[in-house]
C-alpha cells in the first residue's frame, strides 16, 4: 500500500507547482494591464460636451406637391392654383458632439462636422457650467474646429507625439456618446496611416485606426495615450449601422496642432499644393518602370502651370520621397504636402528612367484654401433663376488648378439643388458652352430654355462631372 501512494503524492506536488506557476503568471499578466482610472480622473475636467442650435424648416407629413395633387383630386372644381401654407421654421437644439480644452484661457477643440452650420454653440464643462462659444476657425479638410469660451483658469489637455505611437499601443477615448456625458472607452491602435475610402484627390488626412468603441457623440473628443497625452481627435467610424463596430478613426495630434495653430493665428488653414494627379504603384507598374518593388505615387498627370510642372516633374514619374518623408502609398503624398504652407521650398525625390532624381519645388496653394474662404468672396456673388449663387474664381485658383469657371457659394430651392449641386462646386460649362467668368455665366443662363433638361459640367474636389438641370416655369 505504501508504494501505491508514492506516485500519487508526487503527482499532487507537481500539480501544486503547476498551479502556483499559472497563478503567478496570471498575476503578472494582470499587473501588466493598464489601469485607466487615474488617467480618466486627471483628464476628466478637460473634456467638454458640445451642443448646437440650428434653424430647420418644419415639414408637413407629406410633401407640398403630393398634398396639392391630393387636394386637386378631392376638389376638382376648385381653383387648381392652391396655396399650401408652409409651416414656420423651428430651432433644433441637441447634444451633438464632444471636445476638449487646450488652453487655460478657454480655447476648445472639436470636429468641424459637429459645429458647421450651427447658429449657436454651447460648451458644457465637467463642473456643469455652460458657455456660449465663439467660432475661431473651421477646417473642413481636417474636420477640425477651434472654439473660444469667455473664461480663465481652466484645466487643459496636453498634446503628445502621434508619430511615436505604434500598432498595439493602448489608447483611451473620453466623450459623450449618444449624449451620455463623460464616458470612457479603451482599446488599442489597430492601424496607422489610414485614408478613408471615397475621399477626394485633395486628401490631407492620414487617420489613426483603433478598436475603441466610438459612437455618435464621441466626435471631437480626445484619444489619450497611457501618459495622459492627446495623440488623436476622434472623428469617424466605419459602420453599416451607425454604431461602433470596433473600427474608429482619429485625427493625429501632430496634424491637429498644425491646424489649430493656424486657426488661432488667422482663422484659416493654408495648405501647400504640388499639382499632380496620381495613383498607386502596383506590381505591374513597378515591373514596367523597373522599380525594385511597388512603392511611391505614380504621376498620372501634371497639372499645367502647377508647382510640379515648373519644377520639371513629369507624367509617369514615380514620387518616392517628399521632404525626407518616405512615400510608400500614393495617399501619403497629399498628406505630407498638406502639412506645409504655400511658398515652402520642398525636395521631391522621383524615380525616372531607372534613376532617382531630386527636384526642388515651391509649393502652391491648395484649392481647399479657396473653398474655405469662399464666403468672403460674396461681394462678387450673383443670383440666377437656377436656384444658386455664384462668384468669380480667384486668379490663384485658375492658375494652380488649371480651370476657369465660377464657384457656387450658396444653393437654394431650385433646379440646382434638385440636380445635386453643392456649395464649393466650380461650374466650367453650362448647356455645353464654356463658362470663363460670371458675366459669361449670366449670359448663358439668360438664354436657357424655359422647359426641359440642360447639361451643367462642374469640378468637385478636383474631379469633373456632368449633371442635368431640369428647367420648368
Amino acid at each position: 500500500m505504501g508504494t501505491l501512494f508514492k506516485p500519487i503524492n508526487f503527482l499532487s506536488k507537481v500539480l501544486v507547482v503547476i498551479s502556483i506557476v499559472l497563478i503567478g503568471s496570471t498575476l503578472v499578466r494582470a499587473a501588466e494591464l493598464p489601469n485607466f482610472a487615474d488617467l480618466v480622473e486627471q483628464n476628466r475636467p478637460t473634456i467638454v460636451e458640445i451642443s448646437t442650435s440650428r434653424r430647420v424648416e418644419a415639414r408637413s407629413p407629406v410633401e407640398d406637391q403630393e398634398l396639392e395633387e391630393l387636394l386637386r383630386r378631392l376638389n376638382p372644381d376648385q381653383n387648381p392654383e392652391l396655396e399650401i401654407e408652409r409651416l414656420p421654421e423651428m430651432r433644433q437644439r441637441g447634444a451633438v458632439g464632444s471636445g476638449f480644452i487646450v488652453s487655460e484661457d478657454g480655447f476648445v477643440i472639436t470636429n468641424n462636422h459637429v459645429v458647421a452650420g450651427a447658429e449657436e454653440i454651447q460648451v458644457h464643462l465637467n463642473d456643469r457650467r455652460v458657455f456660449e462659444a465663439e467660432v475661431i476657425g473651421l477646417d473642413e479638410p481636417s474636420d477640425l474646429a477651434l472654439l473660444k469660451i469667455a473664461t480663465e483658469g481652466l484645466p487643459y489637455a496636453r498634446f503628445g507625439d502621434s508619430d511615436a505611437i505604434r500598432v498595439g499601443d493602448w489608447v483611451l477615448a473620453i466623450g459623450s456618446p449618444f449624449g451620455l456625458e463623460f464616458s470612457a472607452a479603451a482599446g488599442i491602435v489597430s492601424a496607422q496611416g489610414r485614408s478613408m475610402p471615397g475621399r477626394s484627390s485633395y486628401n490631407y488626412m492620414s487617420f489613426i485606426q483603433t478598436d475603441v468603441a466610438i459612437n455618435q457623440g464621441n466626435s471631437g473628443g480626445p484619444l489619450f495615450n497611457l501618459e495622459g497625452e492627446v495623440i488623436g481627435i476622434n472623428s469617424q467610424i466605419l459602420s453599416s449601422t451607425g454604431g461602433s463596430n470596433g473600427i474608429s478613426f482619429s485625427i493625429p495630434s501632430n496634424v491637429a496642432e498644425n491646424v489649430i495653430n493656424q486657426l488661432r493665428e488667422t482663422g484659416n488653414v493654408a495648405r501647400g499644393l504640388l499639382g499632380v494627379r496620381m495613383r498607386e504603384v502596383d506590381y505591374a507598374l513597378a515591373e514596367i518602370f523597373e522599380l525594385e518593388r511597388p512603392r511611391g505615387a505614380f504621376v498620372d498627370e501634371v497639372q499645367p502651370n502647377s508647382p510640379a510642372s515648373i519644377s520639371d516633374i513629369r507624367n509617369e514619374d514615380i514620387i518616392v520621397k517628399f521632404n525626407d518623408h518616405e512615400i510608400e502609398y500614393y495617399t501619403d503624398l497629399p498628406f505630407y504636402v498638406g502639412q506645409y504652407r504655400p511658398g515652402t521650398q520642398a525636395e521631391v525625390v522621383i524615380f525616372r528612367n531607372g534613376e532617382f532624381l531630386t527636384q526642388t519645388v515651391e509649393l502652391g496653394s491648395s484649392p481647399t484654401n479657396i473653398q474655405a474662404s469662399v464666403v468672403r468672396e460674396s461681394a462678387m456673388e450673383r443670383v440666377n433663376p437656377l436656384g444658386f449663387r455664384v462668384s468669380e474664381l480667384s486668379d490663384e485658383t485658375r492658375q494652380v488648378a488649371g480651370i476657369s469657371g465660377v464657384r457656387i457659394i450658396e444653393v437654394e430651392e431650385g433646379p440646382g439643388r434638385a440636380a445635386g449641386l453643392l456649395e464649393g462646386d466650380v461650374i466650367v460649362a453650362l448647356n455645353r458652352r464654356e463658362v470663363d467668368s460670371a458675366e459669361t455665366f449670366d449670359e448663358i443662363a439668360a438664354e436657357l430654355p424655359d422647359f426641359g433638361f440642360v447639361p451643367i459640367r462642374i469640378v468637385r474636389e478636383g474631379q469633373g462631372t456632368t449633371m442635368a438641370l431640369e428647367l420648368s416655369q
